[in-house]
């Protein structure tokens, strides 16, 4: 399968095939006509700030290698979703980076996509439940929970001995495979501390299946913040607040705000993130949320397009980890790249001085 396409390199005027916009999606042909051939490139919404610089960087990097380029967006409906793959596979791609919306409702036209011989990259989130995905790449996701889980430990001094203090934990998507992830990385350096009474989930709601977040939407996790706020705390405190996405963490800062936080006699709680979103970045510099994991995209998306630019060319493609992301059908091969954690002390040397962001971006 890796090989076959490595005829492509060296075609000359390859047309590019124009993809239909669906009513939820969003089309990008770019690149030099003379190479390579076309990428379809599958992106879950333009809702997030971050998968609209996802799609951006990959397409151009894609076009860098002088690739065709087809970027759609599923607004978070997986059969939307599904529908555009199916389109971009009758178009006749030679390659599918796909960022699943739903990692298990991808099995029927990833049988169709392996039927056409179209390799397909997982782009950052895992698709499970199927054979026909040839390489995964993204982060390392325990690492961004650990990193969450690292600063709350520090910042509330648990070390140390301090405490009791009030937890209360929130995870993403449950149709997300980082999802699990994330919460068992963080969870694996903080259950400790919750066994021996340094922390207390007033609210009980200490498993996974209790604290997801759908589609990681942030009035969702306001909604259950304010619930959580109103049945189990009363006189008490939140100290500290596991989240695992900027969104969410602005969705639990609102109905924090909203419950009286943010004063010198009730101030807010130690709150993580992750994806280093502006507004997150704002808030962190106004000292509301605490913190975030810096995930540059940039780099992801140079990632898959140098592991699609090898795949179509006949070159095995880098991978650092070939065991440890297994779908429920087989490990997939992976290239994992390193986060960063981010807070007020650090923001301006890894955000700006790294161009991931402009001071005037961030006034």
């Amino acid at each position: 399968m890796r090989n076959r396409r490595a005829f492509l390199a060296a075609m000359t005027g390859v047309a590019s095939l124009s993809l239909s916009l669906s009513a939820c999606g969003e089309t990008s042909s770019s690149g030099d006509k003379t190479k390579g051939g076309t990428i379809g490139i599958a992106m879950p919404t333009q809702a997030s700030e971050r998968w609209l610089t996802d799609g951006k960087s990959v397409v151009k990097d894609l076009k860098g290698y002088g690739y065709q380029t087809q970027l759609v967006y599923g607004q978070d409906n997986p059969k939307t979703q599904v529908s555009q793959i199916q389109a971009l596979i009758k178009q006749g791609v030679d390659a599918l980076i796909i960022a699943a919306i739903d990692n298990k409702s991808l099995n029927g036209v990833l049988e169709e996509a392996a039927a056409a011989k179209i390799p397909v990259i997982s782009y950052d989130r895992l698709i499970l439940g199927t054979a026909n995905v040839d390489y995964y790449v993204s982060f390392d996701n325990e690492q961004v929970g650990r990193l969450q889980a690292l600063y709350i430990i520090d910042k509330l001094g648990l070390e140390d001995g301090k405490g009791p203090f009030n937890i209360e934990l929130f995870a993403g998507s449950p149709d997300d495979n980082n999802t699990q992830y994330f919460f068992e990385g963080a969870m694996h350096l903080l259950q400790p501390y919750l066994d021996n009474k340094q922390l207390i989930v007033q609210s009980g709601e200490t498993a996974l299946k209790d604290v997801t977040t759908l589609r990681w939407d942030g009035p969702t996790a306001r909604k259950r913040m304010n619930e959580v706020l109103a049945d189990s705390y009363g006189s008490k405190k939140v100290d500290a607040v596991l989240s695992p996405y900027d969104g969410i963490s602005i969705g639990v800062l609102n109905a924090l705000k909203a419950d009286g936080y943010g004063s010198n006699s009730k101030p807010l709680p130690v709150i993580t993130g992750q994806d280093a979103e502006l507004a997150s970045i704002k808030s962190i510099i106004a000292g509301e949320q605490s913190q975030t994991v810096y995930k540059d995209v940039r780099q992801l998306a140079s990632a898959a397009a140098d592991m699609a630019n090898d795949i179509l060319t006949g070159k095995t493609p880098k991978v650092n980890n070939r065991l440890g992301y297994k779908n429920g059908v087989k490990a997939v091969s992976a290239y994992l790249l390193q986060p960063t954690s981010v807070d007020k002390s650090n923001y301006n040397y890894v955000l700006v001085a790294g161009g991931y962001y402009t001071a005037a971006e961030l006034k």
